[in-house]
């Protein structure tokens, strides 16, 4: 590993760390991005439906990838669901680099906006 990917794993095994303390479990992807999903629709509830978890992840990939030119936030619904449009494609990737876009991201995010 290059000293990028080495700080990327490094910033990653924090924000797992972190999120486990508050959580008490070390969160995967899918939750990382449900919880970031929640946190942009705006509303907590009890239960949310199969759809509903697939939509909030959907919400979260947007968000995130908004902070980089891919999407903006074009209306919310009224229902509070926010809808994105894509404004560019984004970049052919392996998974392995897919990982490390969306894990970026996520750094990102938690980094400027919230607890790290």
């Amino acid at each position: 590993m290059n000293n990028r990917k080495d700080a990327l794993q490094s910033r990653w095994w924090d924000l797992e760390a972190e999120l486990a303390r508050r959580f008490g479990k070390t969160p995967d992807m899918e939750t990382i991005l449900f919880l970031i999903g929640i946190q942009e629709f705006g509303q907590i509830r009890k239960e949310f439906t199969k759809e509903q978890k697939q939509d909030l992840m959907h919400v979260a990939v947007c968000s995130l990838l908004a902070r980089s030119g891919y999407y903006e936030l074009e209306r919310s619904d009224p229902d509070g669901w926010p809808h994105f449009r894509q404004l560019k494609a984004l970049p052919p990737m392996n998974a392995m680099e897919q990982e490390r876009f969306m894990k970026d991201h996520v750094l990102l995010y938690f980094e400027n906006d919230y607890f790290l």
